[in-house]
């Protein structure tokens, strides 16, 4: 079993790993260091955008899901309603045209 990182520690290893890439990415909520969740907003810069969330497939695996898509008004209104239900909820947004987010990379799972 993989020991789990804390949340914190897995927001700036991301980050880091974002900008080497040149991908501006913002912390646009911060939760609870140790545990909090983590929501991934991505701007496209077009008027679209794409909600991610971790979450877990049939064999028990971290995956990261679509949350929401669509006009980014409409994502913007889904990630206030995580934050509402959820105050411990980190939001990273990142800004990427070409739609980059980089969470399909290894390591990113956890």
């Amino acid at each position: 079993m993989t020991p789990r990182v804390t949340t914190d520690f897995w927001v700036g290893a991301y980050r880091r790993r974002l900008q080497l890439a040149d991908i501006p990415a913002f912390v646009t909520a911060k939760g609870d260091a140790t545990a909090g969740a983590v929501l991934v907003k991505l701007n496209t810069l077009d008027g679209q955008a794409y909600l991610y969330q971790r979450s877990y497939d049939l064999d028990g695996n971290r995956v990261w899901v679509t949350l929401s898509e669509g006009a980014e008004s409409d994502v913007d209104a889904a990630c206030a309603k995580q934050r509402r239900f959820d105050p411990d909820i980190w939001i990273i947004e990142i800004e990427d045209k070409q739609g980059r987010h980089l969470l399909d990379e290894d390591g990113l799972s956890g």
